[in-house]
């Protein structure tokens, strides 16, 4: 077996740094990580990021030069491999004020109009799928329908759907994704609603669990089926996971329901709660797990180190791969150097962040801690069961379709770790230096 591993270490500035490929030999049985790829669970659908109005309004305003660096970045040969996109149904706050492809009760056919997102959002989507060279599978969430369809009359401070527009709405977003193929932008996933559980000062809906379950039993999943979009799939409740499982339980617990629903949705702000991941599935098997939003959100955690920032992502990305996560979405793509523009001031950190008046770009720590995942686990991968000796490193093992093995090795303490990574007693002794992160990559001879 062949081995190479890629470092990212703050301190001594090594960043997605590859070593030289070497062959495993016997080793012992200290200070092991052992990995079985016989015993394989879930399948994992890739990475990506979320294409928004800001990043694509920031990525507007660069040169050529720098926005093929961040276009390379995400989506190029020798950038971190994204294969998933999220986008916005209308406006979220990430755009630079409220706006909907209908702003009145109007005949949805004659004037329904997404021009504003050909200005900012589409340009960007489009020229991230000519590069790669892997298909990018897209994921759309609304933040709100038009004011109009709603009982406060404002996209923004939550309020909820009309009953008398839930037809309406269900047919907006069918002609959303209609809509958006005329771009060449296949929408092959929607979620019902952004943070179905959150009034916020931007634009917000809110949704019971019995109203999600009703919105797709009755008007959603029919009305994609009768646009002959039955094939785009729909998945729920799109906001935390310390309530993962008591949404899950209460929207699949009708059966109409739940034969149009092929996952659940989650983001991370309120904690770890990886435990409700392992619920879904245990009651749920058919279920996918998406998470679909997280940022480093400025109002909470502005003063945090990056070093603390990046171990906060590789964390929940680790226990989410092995608590049953199949695909993972961070936020934006691209945000200014104040964390926007964000039109109600809701700044946060991006993995790529720019300054658009001087042309520059600057590439946080979270980058390179996403792209140990990203970069080296292939969509269609499984991941492997293993076992370790100590609760110093954070693990997570894959198999690759080409059968390569990834093993991803976080250390967030204060020391080294030497991990004896094993399969079938041949290996390699691997220092995993404090507050780093290590991608092991093994392969046949």
């Amino acid at each position: 077996m062949k081995i190479r591993t890629v470092i990212t270490d703050y301190h001594k500035k090594l960043f997605l740094q590859e070593s030289e490929e070497f062959i495993a030999s016997k080793v012992g049985s200290n200070q092991v990580v052992t990995i079985y790829p016989e015993l394989t669970d879930q399948t994992i659908r890739g990475f990506g990021g979320a294409f928004t109005e800001a990043s694509g309004y920031n990525f507007s305003k660069l040169s050529k030069e720098k926005k093929a660096i961040v276009l390379n970045a995400y989506f190029g040969k020798n950038g971190i491999h994204y294969t998933l996109g999220r986008t916005h149904i209308n406006s979220c706050d990430f755009s630079l004020f409220n706006y909907a492809y209908l702003e009145k009760d109007e005949d949805i056919n004659q004037k329904f109009n997404r021009d504003r997102d050909r200005e900012y959002i589409v340009p960007m989507i489009k020229a991230a799928i000519e590069l790669s060279k892997d298909t990018i599978t897209f994921l759309a969430s609304p933040w709100s329908p038009p004011a109009f369809m709603k009982t406060n009359h404002d996209m923004n401070h939550g309020g909820e759907l009309k009953e008398e527009y839930k037809k309406d709405w269900a047919k907006y977003i069918a002609t959303y994704v209609k809509d958006c193929k005329k771009d060449g932008i296949t929408i092959s996933m929607l979620t019902v609603q952004n943070e179905p559980e959150a009034t916020q000062v931007w634009d917000s809906c809110r949704y019971s669990a019995a109203q999600e379950m009703e919105f797709v039993r009755d008007y959603l999943g029919p009305v994609l089926e009768e646009e002959g979009l039955s094939d785009v799939k729909i998945y729920v409740w799109d906001h935390n996971k310390e309530l993962l499982y008591e949404r899950a339980k209460e929207i699949l617990s009708d059966s109409r329901a739940r034969e149009y629903i092929s996952g659940m949705a989650f983001h991370w702000y309120t904690g770890d709660h990886f435990e409700a991941l392992d619920l879904v599935r245990e009651q749920f098997p058919e279920q996918e797990l998406l998470f679909t939003e997280g940022c480093v959100e400025y109002g909470r955690f502005f003063d945090s180190s990056e070093i603390w920032k990046a171990e906060m992502y590789a964390h929940d990305i680790l226990g989410n791969l092995n608590h049953g996560m199949h695909g993972y979405m961070d936020w934006n793509l691209l945000l200014d150097e104040k964390g926007g523009p964000n039109h109600v001031g809701n700044f946060c950190q991006a993995p790529i962040m720019c300054n658009v008046e001087e042309d520059s770009i600057q590439f946080n720590l979270s980058y390179y801690y996403i792209g140990h995942f990203s970069k080296f686990i292939m969509p269609g991968a499984k991941r492997i069961a293993y076992t370790k000796y100590t609760d110093l490193v954070e693990v997570a093992a894959f198999i690759n379709p080409n059968k390569e093995r990834v093993v991803v090795l976080l250390n967030k303490s204060e020391k080294e770790v030497i991990v004896v990574l094993r399969e079938n007693g041949i290996g390699q002794e691997i220092k995993v230096n404090a507050h780093s992160i290590v991608t092991v990559i093994c392969r046949e001879n």
